[in-house]
């Protein structure tokens, strides 16, 4: 058995096991498949590899139930492609080698082409990538692969040169309501039980954009609100909420909930509030927020609102997103309570943020300033001969103002020689810093 065996490539579902409703409301046509129109409209550059049916392998990105897996095989389907579909969590280098050299068999015997969809695809390891970029190069295998994470961090700069990047939105609302409404009236075991959804909203609002998620709540609540086949099936919001496992957070991922409540955190944190700051947190991932969102805006809040007040902040917060990502949820919340509330109770400097603004607007307003020739490398001896280096202060060689290994001289160009960008202030750690620089520089001492 080869790995086109048609039970492999469209497995099939034992009688005696009911498939799932997000299953049985699987599109069967790119006509039926509901969402993502930047990419299938008329016009598009997806659209029209379709029609063209003219594919470049691609990573399809976006968060959970929106299509990426069903568009894969719709595309196959348009395309007349062998669809092969492999995840990331359970195959190895050699599954990946065995299907493109089936792939290869498949093109010399018959010229049909196979297209290979890997789920999860940030979970393979760099080996594991490096398996499929001469056969993606070639053209041997069309490679389609899903992911929930940014390709830019988690796929190898080689693959993702030869793939077109799609960014696959959240479902909005009026595209829950359509395949809600699909399923309401074309599932067999659905459309006779005289369905009444009494908190669409709440339905449609913890979804998520998640079509998955809506039709799997969907089936839940309707065991739960089982009764006479005769009786309307009412859905009330009770019963929504049971079937979804946990109460409706009021937060809305993709709209203005997302940055209202980030905003909070960061203020919180800034303003040394941490019960504040683990309580936006909180709200934020109990609406399923990504906890590596979070986790990035604490490393950069931890060098634009402390930075050398405590330098430890930062290597705590990227310490923090390597554990959020190792672990993931729901541990990474610990992780994430523990940096959130160090940083909020740590003394607080923006002088470093403020530093770099100041110098870029030198950096980008003034005439460009040439290296003044005393800092210059003379590796040559011609450049020796035309003064490179030369009256240049090692500064390991002196002792200026009283402190060691330094040594009093001038480093910005000679039209910013009395600039100072970096202003340390009293707070923690920063107040060490200050007080050298003023007794080492006399312009500091101003």
């Amino acid at each position: 058995m080869t790995l086109f065996n048609e039970d492999e490539v469209q497995p099939r579902t034992p009688r005696d096991r009911p498939q799932p409703l997000a299953e049985r409301m699987r599109p069967k046509t790119l006509d039926e498949f509901v969402g993502q129109p930047h990419l299938l409209s008329d016009g598009k550059a997806l659209k029209a590899q379709i029609d063209s049916g003219q594919l470049v392998s691609m990573i399809f990105w976006g968060p959970p139930g929106v299509g990426k897996t069903t568009l894969a095989r719709l595309i196959a389907k348009a395309t007349k492609s062998k669809f092969i579909g492999l995840s990331a969590v359970e195959a190895g280098v050699a599954e990946v080698r065995r299907v493109i050299a089936d792939a290869e068999k498949l093109r010399k015997q018959s010229g049909e082409r196979l297209l290979l969809f890997i789920d999860e695809i940030h979970r393979f390891n760099k080996s594991q990538q490096d398996a499929l970029l001469h056969s993606v190069e070639e053209g041997t295998i069309t490679l389609i692969g899903a992911t929930t994470e940014n390709p830019s961090f988690e796929v190898i700069g080689a693959l993702l040169s030869r793939c077109r990047v799609y960014r696959l939105e959240p479902l909005t609302r009026e595209d829950l309501e359509r395949i809600l409404n699909h399923a309401l009236a074309q599932d067999h075991e659905l459309k006779n039980r005289r369905i009444q959804v009494q908190d669409l909203e709440g339905l449609y609002f913890y979804s998520s954009g998640d079509a998955r998620k809506l039709l799997n709540t969907l089936e839940i609540a309707v065991q739960l609100a089982a009764g006479p086949d005769d009786q309307p099936c009412i859905l009330t919001k009770s019963i929504i909420e049971e079937a979804f496992q946990q109460r409706m957070i009021a937060y809305d991922r993709a709209g203005e909930d997302h940055y209202d409540m980030i905003s909070a955190f960061i203020k919180s944190i800034r303003g040394s509030d941490p019960d504040a700051a683990v309580y936006w947190m909180a709200r934020m991932l109990e609406g399923g927020e990504d906890p590596k969102f979070i986790a990035r805006r604490l490393i950069i809040l931890a060098s634009e609102d402390i930075g050398n007040a405590d330098p430890y902040g930062l290597t705590l917060a990227v310490s923090t997103f390597s554990a959020v990502d190792y672990i993931g949820m729901p541990e990474a919340r610990i992780v994430l309570s523990q940096c959130a509330t160090y940083l909020a109770s740590c003394p607080k400097s923006n002088a470093a943020y403020l530093a770099i603004n100041e110098a870029a607007q030198d950096a980008s307003g003034e005439a460009p300033q040439p290296v003044p020739l005393h800092l210059r490398n003379a590796p040559t001896k011609l450049m020796k001969s035309m003064n490179y280096g030369e009256g240049y202060k090692y500064s390991h060689d002196h002792n200026d103002a009283g402190e060691s290994h330094f040594a009093e001289q001038e480093y910005l160009p000679a039209s910013l020689a009395d600039r100072i960008y970096y202003r340390p202030t009293d707070q923690g750690g920063e107040k060490r810093l200050k007080d050298r620089l003023e007794k080492i520089w006399k312009k500091r001492k101003k």
